[in-house]
């Protein structure tokens, strides 16, 4: 969908903290408008130097996890963690209570949440549509 929507995607992989100011610099010369980050161990780990890097660089990012915004981030859409955590507690509740995990379901996140960063859309000179604040579940000014 994205070419035909005119936009380049260029993946940026980092797999230890020491990659970071490669995949920055690759970023930067890549002329990048705007990025979005995936949520990992190794991202999440290091939330506060991705966050600094994108708005340093006054790049627009959305987050797979609402810390990453609590952080200094933009903008995260992602399942709610909570809710997640919720429902694995009601599957070790069934397999306690003797049922077997191969015959519990596979389900997938149905709770989202939009978390908006006001002060850093300031900070980058972005006006968030109030359309947008109006779904947030979380605005953080």
């Amino acid at each position: 969908m994205a070419p035909a929507a005119g936009v380049t995607i260029q993946p940026i992989e980092v797999r230890t903290p020491e990659e970071f100011p490669v995949g920055f610099a690759a970023v930067v010369s890549g002329r990048a408008d705007g990025l979005m980050v995936f949520g990992n161990p190794l991202n999440f780990a290091n939330r506060h130097l991705i966050t600094e890097f994108a708005n340093r660089s006054r790049l627009p990012a959305i987050y797979e996890e609402r810390h990453f915004v609590q952080a200094g981030g933009l903008i995260s859409y992602a399942p709610s963690v909570s809710d997640l955590f919720r429902r694995a507690a009601r599957h070790v509740e069934k397999v306690l209570k003797g049922a077997k995990p191969s015959d519990l379901p596979v389900e997938q996140p149905t709770m989202l949440e939009l978390i908006v960063n006001l002060r850093t859309a300031k900070a980058l000179g972005l006006t968030i549509p109030q359309s947008i604040l109006l779904r947030a579940d979380e605005v953080i000014e």
